[in-house]
């Protein structure tokens, strides 16, 4: 069975990509089993650069291939901020709850009309033979107000208009289903099997 690094410590995050990835039948290892390997420094301009920077870093640290996602919220009253800045919207070491109060806070004066907003998943998938990715969207709008006790992050916040609910109203079975990082998954899974099935092929016909 094909072992796959999944290159997160969050363990919000973990739960959710290997809830996801489990019809994979493939061994999904975390980063708690490679302490000596810390904080990643994501340094790149775009969520699909950050995802392979983490990815390609834990491949060459582990020598097993590697999966890993960076996602971004989006907000068109400011811009498409945060972006890649999503975790660290409220500075570095912030909390959730942190990042959350500064949305409110920033989008306080904003008509409800103009308060749209698109979260994005971009999923990465690293080996010595190939680099795979996929992406993942959903659009809503920014609440005006937490709403919900579910998940993590901005889920309190983020309200899919065509749910009539945040994603912390949500089910954990029906966020997983309609949420970006849950399409992101969707759409590389067969991506990784169409891999795994040709690289089985060469080797048996090797």
């Amino acid at each position: 069975m094909m072992k796959v690094v999944i290159a997160t410590h969050n363990k919000d995050k973990l739960k959710e990509l290997k809830k996801g990835l489990i019809k994979l039948g493939i061994e999904l290892l975390d980063l708690s089993s490679f302490p000596e390997i810390g904080e990643i420094v994501e340094d790149g301009e775009t969520l699909k650069e950050n995802a392979f920077i983490k990815a390609r870093e834990v491949f060459k640290k582990t020598g097993l291939p590697s999966l890993a996602d960076d996602t971004g919220l989006e907000v068109d009253a400011l811009g498409g901020k945060p972006g890649v800045y999503t975790a660290r919207f409220a500075g570095e070491n912030c909390s959730y709850l942190d990042n959350v109060n500064k949305m409110l806070d920033v989008m306080k004066n904003i008509k409800a009309n103009d308060r749209s907003a698109v979260f994005k998943t971009v999923m990465t998938f690293v080996d010595d033979k190939t680099e795979l990715f996929s992406i993942g969207e959903v659009k809503g709008m920014i609440a005006s107000e937490k709403k919900g006790l579910g998940g993590f992050g901005y889920d309190s916040i983020f309200y899919v208009v065509n749910e009539g609910k945040t994603f912390a109203e949500m089910s954990i079975k029906k966020k997983n289903i309609i949420s970006h990082r849950g399409k992101a998954i969707k759409n590389l899974i067969p991506k990784i099997e169409s891999y795994i099935k040709a690289d089985t092929n060469t080797k048996e016909s090797a």
